[in-house]
């Protein structure tokens, strides 16, 4: 996550813990008006610490005294006062800080200076938004990947199944999640027809890394365009135009969807050049997902990109029939 979304996140910490300290306020002050007593007591709880804190500093010889006396003022006038409140039915946490989470008390960090659970839910929730894939990742995963769905016929070309074949390349999908911070110049490129896993399996893999900590974006290559387009010819650029720029170069893992998708013209292939390189250059990882036969691929874009893409990407062919569409003509015969 990049400075300006941590100082987002840290911001609405800050405002929770002000807004508890506002609502504390309002609820002592009902309390006040209800019950003077319970002021009072409040006062003489204050004056009790100050007093404390003053006498250990210019008493240093009689200090564990001191301590000692203040700390039995001070449970005295908290008895007095629990007692009170439960006299008139007001809940003995009702004059406490009330956080969002009681563990890091809406800090997001713990005693020890670990990350909070509440902080790293938090981060993981602003990854995902950031990643495009935040809903299709909670149906579509490793964890809901079914063998099953996928036909045990062989296909001839091919000399194995559709079902064999997504064996393999789940287990390669798995590999590379697994040796993703590794120095390997591992990429990864999808190819096959429409409807035959390929975003299924790059939503797959987008969850484990995300859930890890690592920074994803998916995006479609006419999407990736257009926002090259806007960044190059726009003169005025919003904050989220610079962060969509800047994403596309520095997140972790870069997934393009539907290569082969945009109008192919000397800037798209130019500037689909300039991120693939500028990548790998960097040691930043990228899977392109698309229809387009590696020979199609090497068609229609320059040698330079393929020869990239040939030298640093390991090609994962999707075959078999579109399981979408013959999911549906199953459900339309058994209604």
């Amino acid at each position: 996550m990049d400075n300006n979304k941590l100082r987002d996140v840290f911001i609405k910490y800050e405002n929770n813990r002000d807004k508890a300290r506002i609502d504390l306020e309002m609820r002592k002050n009902k309390v006040y008006n209800k019950i003077p007593q319970i002021k009072e007591i409040d006062d003489k709880i204050f004056q009790v610490g100050l007093s404390l804190s003053k006498a250990v500093l210019m008493n240093e010889n009689d200090r564990e005294e001191i301590v000692q006396k203040c700390k039995i003022d001070m449970d005295n006038l908290k008895k007095q006062k629990e007692d009170i409140l439960k006299q008139n039915g007001v809940p003995l946490d009702y004059l406490q800080m009330h956080y969002n989470c009681y563990k890091c008390k809406d800090k997001g960090f713990t005693n020890d200076g670990s990350k909070c659970e509440c902080l790293k839910k938090e981060l993981l929730k602003d990854a995902y938004k950031i990643s495009n894939f935040s809903n299709l990742i909670k149906k579509q995963n490793f964890d809901t990947f079914d063998i099953n769905l996928f036909q045990d016929e062989i296909i001839p070309p091919e000399g194995l199944s559709q079902k064999q074949n997504m064996l393999k390349i789940n287990t390669d999908c798995e590999s590379f999640t697994l040796n993703f911070n590794k120095d390997n110049e591992e990429n990864l490129l999808f190819y096959g027809p429409t409807g035959v896993g390929k975003t299924f399996m790059c939503s797959c893999i987008a969850k484990k890394l995300l859930d890890k900590g690592y920074t994803v974006l998916y995006e479609t290559s006419y999407n990736i365009i257009e926002i090259l387009k806007n960044y190059r010819f726009e003169k005025d650029h919003t904050y989220e135009d610079k962060g969509n720029y800047r994403l596309l170069f520095e997140c972790d893992l870069l997934i393009i969807d539907d290569l082969g998708s945009e109008m192919t013209n000397a800037f798209t292939i130019s500037e689909i050049f300039n991120v693939i390189n500028s990548r790998l250059i960097h040691g930043k990882k990228t899977i392109i997902s698309t229809n387009l036969s590696p020979m199609e691929i090497a068609n229609t874009y320059t040698d330079r990109i393929f020869s990239r893409i040939s030298s640093h990407y390991t090609f994962l062919k999707f075959i078999g029939e579109d399981l979408r569409w013959e999911n549906k003509k199953l459900r339309i015969k058994n209604p």
